[in-house]
């Protein structure tokens, strides 16, 4: 009897989805699968305040709402606080800076003066400025050039090459730690009351015979000086030249002193000019010698022409006229004592009565 054959049964790895079926499928599962994303992600921010409060509240028993309220309090006091600040820092006016020293000015203060040969260093300049600054002194007067015709500093000025003295200061430095200092420095400078500076250059001085110069003692070994002639134009620009150079060292204010004819006039003096032998024709000289020096140095100097009180209140022969008539601007008044107010108030009436814009008394007996 035949065996009867079990029949094969193929199978195919065949999908029965159409390609559009599975389409539309991917794109199902893509749009749940983002569904579910976004409300995760919506979702998570009140799970986790959920989890935190529950956390701190039943696990760590804490009072949540009382500690936000205390936070709230101390950032609203912090920018009140901030705020109160601000307000006041508005409120206070800024600090004003500080003005540089104005070298120029003329502030009516005191004069003092310094011994210029004790100015060596930094720390001497220092301590007499601070000094000063403490007795109340606006201006430290320097004598850069004295009546014994010395110069106290390496001038550069040709006439001055003999006059220079062994030990120069630097005057410079000096002018610069005054103005440090809060002290406004003024230079002082000897004008015709010179002795030395004639043998440098003889056409600056007063002659006896036309080429010998004129000596107000009988000899040199018997105390004879010799003097510059106010009638010399070399003389006039030697002293401007020495005015220039001093300003170049920061000195803004400079007073001259020995602004004159000698003491003594005789018939032997030959100053190269007739108007020598009158006091009108000597007065009109020192007129146009502080004329010429205040129109040269206009606006980059203050410049002072000094006189003891006693020759400004009389007329003398070595101004020819009092000292108050003689068309300065500045004039400083030295006294070795101070003036009662009746004598101030005459010298400086007269002043004011032939045009002198400012006029200081300077007591030399003081700052000492």
């Amino acid at each position: 009897m035949a065996k009867n054959k079990r029949q094969k049964v193929k199978h195919y790895n065949r999908s029965f989805y159409s390609r559009e079926t599975r389409v539309k499928r991917g794109i199902g599962i893509v749009v749940l699968v983002a569904a579910v994303l976004a409300a995760a992600w919506f979702a998570a921010p009140h799970v986790l305040d959920w989890a935190t409060h529950t956390w701190y509240t039943v696990v760590k028993d804490r009072d949540l709402e009382a500690e936000s309220a205390s936070r709230a309090e101390a950032a609203a006091s912090s920018a009140a606080a901030s705020s109160a600040a601000a307000s006041q820092a508005a409120s206070e006016p800024e600090p004003e800076e500080e003005k540089p020293l104005d070298g120029k000015a003329i502030t009516g203060g005191s004069w003092a003066e310094l011994d210029v040969t004790t100015l060596t260093d930094e720390a001497a300049i220092r301590a007499a400025a601070r000094q000063l600054k403490q007795q109340g002194a606006d201006y430290a007067l320097v004598t850069l050039k004295d009546a014994a015709g010395t110069v106290y500093y390496a001038s550069g000025v040709a006439a001055a090459a003999q006059s220079i003295t062994e030990n120069p200061v630097d005057a410079a430095n000096i002018a610069a730690i005054l103005r440090e200092e809060g002290i406004i420095p003024a230079a002082q400078l000897a004008a015709f009351t010179d002795p030395v500076s004639v043998y440098t250059d003889r056409s600056m001085g007063v002659h006896y015979d036309g080429n010998s110069l004129w000596l107000d003692n009988v000899s040199a070994a018997k105390g004879g000086k010799a003097w510059m002639n106010p009638f010399a134009a070399s003389a006039v620009q030697y002293v401007g030249d020495l005015i220039e150079e001093v300003q170049g060292m920061g000195y803004e204010q400079v007073v001259l002193t020995g602004v004159q004819f000698p003491n003594i006039i005789t018939r032997k003096q030959d100053f190269g000019a007739s108007g020598g032998k009158s006091r009108e024709g000597r007065a009109a000289q020192l007129t146009a010698d502080i004329a010429a020096w205040q129109t040269r140095f206009a606006g980059s100097v203050t410049l002072w022409v000094s006189y003891p009180d006693a020759l400004c209140t009389a007329a003398t022969d070595a101004l020819g006229t009092t000292g108050t008539s003689l068309g300065m601007e500045n004039l400083l008044v030295t006294s070795s004592t101070a003036l009662d107010a009746d004598s101030r108030a005459a010298l400086e009436q007269a002043a004011a009565d032939a045009g002198v814009k400012h006029v200081v008394v300077h007591d030399t007996a003081a700052f000492r």
